[in-house]
């Protein structure tokens, strides 16, 4: 079996040693065909590539970035392969992950068999060292199991991935969870092995500052954009409730403009002490529940950042579609 491999990069260049080298050797004695896809301009030196890898990109000088779909779409229409193995540029993929995963796609030939994930453990590298995070990033489970979406890595059956027109570039980001709805509802399956499939390595988390990159980067923006999308058709309530947290957010802004408007024209504080005591209980549960009150503000903002992206991807012209068939 011939396998595509597609490292979208954004910005994640410091990353980029560890997931080459292990995909090199997660991919020893295999017949397969990378492409490195620089989402933007490289913010550091890339590191060398062997040569069963083609670098893609970046866009030109003034262009956008491209989207996280664009770009993978992008990288599979620049290598072959009847599987494509998509892998964030901040993944080390394991062997016996990758291993089993071939020899499902191989047994599945003729199924509906669309697509493999596995397990992410979360590790984080900064000035104190290294240190694990979750064990399950995704909470996929340690259980081989159907499941709705692949994110971060996944392995795609590129006939299956053609049929539903692959992810849909115009997103920023809810590509991965987008993709999945329109492959379950053409009868394609996803699954996960239950194997450690890999490790995802990133600056420590929560932060704020991983707040403000996300805003850079776009990446709040693509909730509101896949519900600009679906608006009015099949799928628009799952991808609803999928943002409750950040619309319950906004509401819960707005409510105080309410409650400010309402004190100002009364001269009476009642309205917005009445409503102060709900933002201050949010802050209270989140803080018992994560321990530290730093860390329940840190929720509070996480939900508003997201819900004014999502606005902003509602009421902002899509992106271009900037990634190509493969």
């Amino acid at each position: 079996m011939r396998i595509g491999v597609v490292v979208p990069c954004y910005r994640q260049e410091g990353f980029l040693p560890r997931t080459l080298a292990a995909l090199e050797r997660a991919l020893e004695g295999r017949d397969w065909q990378g492409a490195l896809v620089l989402s933007a301009a490289p913010a550091a030196p890339l590191p060398a590539l062997s040569p069963r890898w083609r670098a893609v990109g970046p866009p030109a000088a003034g262009a956008a970035a491209l989207t996280p779909g664009g770009a993978r779409m992008l990288g599979c229409a620049a290598c072959d392969g009847d599987w494509v193995l998509f892998v964030d540029a901040d993944v080390e993929v394991e062997r016996a992950w990758l291993d089993a995963a071939v020899e499902t796609a191989a047994g599945a030939a003729e199924g509906p068999l669309a697509g493999l994930w596995g397990r992410l453990e979360e590790w984080f590298t900064g000035p104190a060292g290294e240190r694990p995070g979750r064990s399950d990033l995704y909470g996929v489970g340690g259980e081989e199991r159907a499941v709705d979406y692949l994110a971060t890595l996944a392995f795609y059956r590129r006939a299956a991935l053609l049929a539903v027109g692959g992810y849909d570039a115009r997103l920023s980001s809810e590509e991965d969870f987008e993709l999945g709805l329109r492959l379950r509802w053409g009868g394609r399956e996803l699954r996960s092995l239950g194997l450690l499939a890999g490790r995802h390595w990133s600056a420590p988390r929560p932060s704020f500052a991983e707040l403000a990159r996300r805003w850079r980067s776009g990446l709040c923006f693509g909730q509101g954009q896949v519900l600009r999308i679906y608006a009015g058709r099949r799928g628009f309530g799952v991808l609803l409730r999928r943002q409750r947290l950040y619309l319950a957010a906004l509401g819960l802004w707005g409510l105080g403009l309410a409650a400010l408007a309402a004190a100002l024209l009364s001269g009476r504080p009642g309205p917005l002490a009445l409503w102060a005591a709900a933002p201050l209980a949010v802050l209270v549960l989140m803080a018992a529940r994560k321990r530290s009150p730093r860390m329940g503000a840190h929720s509070l903002l996480t939900w508003t950042l997201q819900g004014i992206g999502l606005l902003a991807g509602l009421l902002r012209p899509l992106p271009r579609a900037g990634g190509a068939a493969c």
